[in-house]
């Protein structure tokens, strides 16, 4: 992309002018050298979504953005459900609610350095992952509906975690309003047996240490202690999710045809908010969140219990647990007023500021846990949200370091053999299940990390709390 073509209107941040059926500017949050990297065809996706019915204040990018199925990656909508505003299936995504949840383990680097690669092979063999990859948990019927309904709190109830985990997670570990009479029997069937599963792609299981902390303050709110170790979980609402994703946007190419909804992009496919479609899509959507937080807190109980045989005194304090790929409905400030608004998050992170009434009550006054992974191999952050960011971006985030390569182009320019050997002499334990899915996420695949999070605290979208270096790193 050629940053020539945007107007600056403050460090980091570039304007792309409203034109043609633009309700709205675009904005992106970015500097020259991130613009560069990113496709053209994210400028042409920030300006299709801006032409959206009840789109508010700009249609945004973060600066981890690259080209997506109708939102871009890294895309931030927000629309006005009483100004006709609209709900999209692509601007939710496929993987819906996959999003990422750290673990506080009080155990020193050299401890962890010291068992390393029998906890690897621990964990490789405790939590399921890869493509198809099935767990041990087989759940369908009036089980099925209840999990879909009460998220994480279903889990817990049936011994997986503790009440305590429920306090770090958006929304309590629970997406009110879910409906799982509007999930098809087909996504229940893909889900019967992947409960408790990472599966692949990008999604991980992680062991971390804080190597650098920025902001004592927050770091010792969210019980972070430099040279200690944290674990990180990344995975979403594995087959059901793709289902609903699958099975609406299906539905809303015949919805946006009959509300006369002119779509510059077949995979904006659209529905009002206030139509039936978009109601069956919001239950469907907040149910896929439930099923992401059930397998999220699934996942940790295996952790748990993986981390146990060889630390038996571990706790493992669940910090916080974040969602990317949603939409949500919140308040926020609209021209002076505060405004209902549905936010549609496509690989992008929720980051409330301090003072939100969403937020824990230990982190009230601190401002939100933003977990950000990196790519393979390369460092991780945990962030805190700003006030600024509720006025930039909706309370909004980068949610990784943003791919500037496809997974195409990395198989054939990566492998996985090699990679394997170089992540092992930076002290690197990798366990996959496939040579082809760790060549797919080769860190030069990605932008770099380290970048993306120094825009994000420069611009206020959420400032800097600690840096995390992966040790141990299982993939799908």
């Amino acid at each position: 992309m050629d940053p020539g073509i945007l107007k600056k209107i403050a460090p980091n941040t570039f304007e792309l002018e409203q034109t043609g059926a633009m309700r709205v500017p675009g904005i992106l949050f970015a500097d020259e050298a991130l613009l560069r990297e990113m496709e053209d065809k994210v400028l042409e996706q920030i300006g299709n979504v801006a032409t959206l019915p009840g789109i508010v204040q700009a249609s945004m990018a973060m600066p981890d953005a690259h080209w997506g199925y109708g939102f871009p990656i890294g895309g931030v909508g927000a629309f006005d459900p009483d100004q006709g505003g609209v709900i999209s299936a692509g601007g939710v995504g496929f993987d819906i609610a996959c999003g990422v949840r750290t673990m506080a383990t009080g155990i020193h680097r050299q401890d962890i350095l010291d068992n390393q690669k029998p906890l690897a092979d621990l964990l490789f063999k405790n939590i399921p992952a890869g493509l198809g990859s099935t767990g041990g948990i087989r759940i369908k019927g009036r089980e099925m509906d209840e999990m879909l309904t009460h998220g994480a709190s279903w889990a817990v109830k049936r011994g997986y975690g503790w009440m305590s985990d429920l306090e770090k997670i958006e929304e309590g570990g629970v997406a009110r309003g879910a409906i799982p009479d509007f999930v098809s029997e087909k996504a229940k069937q893909r889900q019967e047996k992947e409960m408790g599963t990472l599966g692949s792609g990008n999604h991980y299981l992680e062991v971390q240490i804080i190597d650098e902390i920025f902001d004592k303050i927050a770091a010792r709110a969210f019980g972070l202690r430099k040279d200690d170790a944290v674990i990180s979980i990344h995975c979403g609402s594995r087959g059901l999710g793709h289902q609903v994703a699958t099975d609406y946007m299906r539905l809303m190419v015949i919805e946006a045809r009959n509300q006369k909804i002119n779509l510059p992009d077949r995979d904006l496919a659209c529905a009002p908010i206030h139509s039936e479609t978009g109601r069956q899509y919001l239950g469907a959507m907040r149910s896929a969140i439930n099923c992401a937080l059930a397998n999220r807190q699934i996942i940790t109980h295996l952790v748990r219990e993986a981390f146990a045989r060889i630390f038996p005194s571990a706790t493992l304090d669940l910090i916080y647990d974040v969602s990317h790929n949603t939409c949500r409905e919140e308040r926020h400030e609209v021209n002076g007023k505060m405004t209902r608004l549905f936010v549609h998050r496509k690989g992008a992170t929720r980051s409330f500021g301090p003072g939100s009434p969403d937020l824990p009550k230990q982190y009230m006054d601190i401002g939100q846990p933003v977990l950000v992974g990196g790519s393979m191999g390369s460092s991780s952050y945990i962030l805190v949200g700003s006030r600024e960011g509720m006025k930039l971006s909706f309370g909004s985030a980068c949610h990784g370091a943003g791919r500037v390569m496809s997974r195409k182009q990395a198989t054939k320019r990566f492998r996985a053999s090699r990679l394997i050997d170089e992540l092992q002499e930076q002290g690197i334990e990798i366990r996959g299940h496939s040579f082809r899915g760790l060549a797919e996420e080769a860190p030069d695949a990605y932008k770099d990390v380290n970048r993306v999070i120094q825009v994000s605290h420069d611009t206020g979208l959420a400032r800097k709390v600690a840096r995390l270096t992966p040790v141990i790193s299982v993939k799908g």
